[in-house]
């Protein structure tokens, strides 16, 4: 008999990777290898063996992609000062292309034929998937079970587990559709589908609520290296420790909690809340340390990329020359991005209380109202005023037709 096709799933342990399982084996006929990718979501991944075999898996690799994560993706990201519509630090989009990444590798060594994944047809994470599964393997196969399925509902999705014997646990004391990983927590749907209502009062599960949070405020200070963060409060940590710690501090005073209604790269608005209190600390430490060390043009130009920056990165198109050349871009203007920034955290605040660098370009000097003849004199400022205004001094004279 001939070999039966194999595919590679991007495998959860949730209810919709679960169903996919019988429901590949059974329009496909083929073998299903599944990849759980540890981005630092939090869950216990080792009883994941056991599940996939009892959906039907033919084998499950456990990858712990965590700092490649980090340093690849987020601190690239945090680099440029990247924030998509002002609010959202980019949690899931960064890390669908670290994810597809290892897919493609791993479907490549089990000769797979196609890459399955369980993002929905009105989502941004399909794209963000499968750009990086072409970046990487154009010709491989991609099946997304939402977009062609007969299953329309969560209560479909749980009623074929059942006649499969498939154990889905599902509860509805969150009904919400989340993502978590090391940077950030998403929460959608449900009741955060209407504007007009508030966050629930429990809705947060990593940061404390604002006003719960200590009366009395905290100091943190964060060392940064050409733009990395590499220690907090004087200690060094690697990697996914510093992110870990920056969590555990902000996310105790109430910082990082954005509510949104942002724009989805398939053209409807979606209304999320994230939390991302370590990363709300570093981009506020961050962007504070800029302030030194970056010259205006330097800096305005870099916030104008910026945006689109993190266009690319909502968008799924981390894997393209442009993100590759705007990041080597952000590389050149963080070689003086070096120093230490203290930080006030209070009820939700991220209050900036100094920062020094060796690479400063601030001059107390330069900047002072006393005497600095030697630098900077006064006097130059007439002549600097009459040519930068000798513009709009000529068209005032055209009007009055004086010219």
């Amino acid at each position: 008999m001939p070999e039966k096709q194999k595919i590679m799933l991007a495998y959860s342990g949730g209810l919709d990777t679960s169903i996919i399982i019988p429901w590949l084996k059974e329009n496909y006929d083929c073998e299903v290898i599944c990849c759980a990718a540890d981005v630092g979501q939090g869950e216990e991944l080792a009883p994941l063996h056991e599940k996939a075999k009892a959906s039907g898996a033919a084998k499950l690799y456990i990858e712990d992609l965590r700092e490649e994560f980090i340093t690849d993706f987020i601190w690239p990201t945090l680099k440029m000062g990247a924030v998509y519509e002002k609010k959202y630090l980019l949690g899931t989009s960064f890390a669908r292309p670290v994810i597809a990444k290892r897919l493609v590798e791993l479907a490549k060594e089990e000769g797979c034929t196609a890459i399955a994944h369980g993002c929905t047809g009105k989502g941004n994470d399909q794209v963000r998937f499968e750009l990086t599964i072409k970046a990487f393997a154009p010709h491989m196969q991609v099946i997304a079970p939402w977009r062609i399925w007969d299953i329309k509902s969560r209560e479909q999705a749980i009623d074929y587990a059942n006649a499969r014997g498939i154990p889905v646990p599902v509860s509805k004391k969150r009904p919400y559709s989340m993502d978590r990983n090391l940077w950030h927590l998403s929460h959608e749907g449900a009741d955060l589908e209407f504007p007009e209502n508030a966050p629930p009062d429990d809705i947060c599960m990593i940061c404390t609520p604002p006003e719960q949070a200590p009366d009395t405020p905290e100091m943190v200070a964060i060392t940064f290296e050409k733009g990395v963060p590499t220690k907090i409060n004087g200690e060094a940590f690697a990697p996914v420790a510093l992110i870990e710690k920056a969590n555990e501090l902000a996310a105790k005073h109430g910082v990082g909690i954005a509510d949104l209604v942002e724009n989805r790269l398939v053209g409807m608005k979606s209304r999320g809340v994230y939390e991302t209190p370590g990363g709300a600390l570093l981009y506020a430490a961050h962007e504070t340390l800029e302030q030194i060390t970056l010259d205006r043009i330097t800096s305005h130009y870099k916030d104008q990329m910026a945006i689109r920056f993190a266009e690319l990165v909502y968008d799924g198109q981390w894997f393209t020359p442009l993100r590759e050349a705007m990041s080597a871009f952000a590389d050149v203007t963080q070689q003086t991005v070096t120093g230490e920034v203290k930080i006030k955290l209070y009820k939700g605040n991220v209050i900036p209380q100094g920062v020094t660098s060796p690479y400063s370009l601030y001059s107390e000097r330069i900047a002072t109202f006393g005497d600095s003849a030697q630098l900077y004199s006064h006097k130059d400022s007439e002549g600097f005023i009459n040519l930068f205004g000798l513009p709009m001094k000529v068209r005032a004279m055209m009007e009055e037709g004086n010219l």
